[in-house]
Formats: structure tokens, sequence, C-alpha cells
């Protein structure tokens, strides 16, 4: 089988994977952690400013496959610390309109380079 496969420049992998990878009319976007690619490092500040990287490297991705946003059917949050979840949230709701898309959070021990958020998206072509 073969993949479709989709790069942004603005998001960095810190893996041997792509950005995205396009099966059918989805479109399966790679974990982003909060990695500013203008400096290859870790982005400094809360969970708010670390949830809002995340954001603009997958809509970077997202936009890199023709897709926008208002295309995400499902995102998996990932975070160290469960007691930064009000403070993602807002972040979060700020990013999608209504209705949001479905969404799954999950407490883990600890996420690649110390990142506080990892997020992961997957959308659906029109």
């Amino acid at each position: 089988m073969s993949r479709k496969a989709f790069n942004a420049e603005g998001a960095v992998a810190v893996g041997p994977y792509s950005h995205a990878v396009e099966s059918g009319e989805l479109v399966f976007l790679s974990g982003q952690t909060p990695i500013d690619s203008s400096t290859g490092k870790l982005v400094q500040g809360d969970i708010a400013a670390q949830t809002e990287q995340c954001f603009q490297n997958l809509f970077q991705v997202l936009s890199a496959a023709g897709l926008s946003p208002d295309d995400v059917v499902k995102v998996n949050v990932f975070l160290t610390d469960m007691a930064n979840f009000e403070a993602m949230n807002k972040v979060y709701a700020s990013e999608f309109a209504t209705p949001y898309p479905a969404r799954t959070t999950i407490g883990v021990a600890s996420l690649p380079l110390g990142a506080q958020v990892e997020i992961e998206m997957i959308a659906k072509r029109k």
C-alpha cells in the first residue's frame, strides 16, 4: 500500500514519521509538540503558550494537506499534568468553531523534549 503523506514547513518532526498521512477521505495528523519551527526548540511558557504552539504547528500541517480546522473531526490531547486541563481547554475552545470536533484528553507520564502537551488530529475531506 502506498501512503500519501503531507509535511509542513512550519512543523517539526522529532522522529521518522510524516506530519500527516491520507487514507481515503481521512487525513491522520501526527502528534505535534510545542516546538517553535523558527528555533527548533520547545516554546517557553505556560501550558497556554505550549497549547497555542501545538495548534500553530497542526494548522500548518492541515494547510499543507489542503484542509482547515473546520475539517477536523477528532482530536487527542496528551497532558503531562491534568491540573493543566482548564488552561489547555480555554485555548482549545478558541481554536475551533462549534460544533467542536470529538476529543479525548489523556494524562501521560512524559512527552518528548519535556513538553507539557502534545496534540494529534484526524480530519476528513469534504
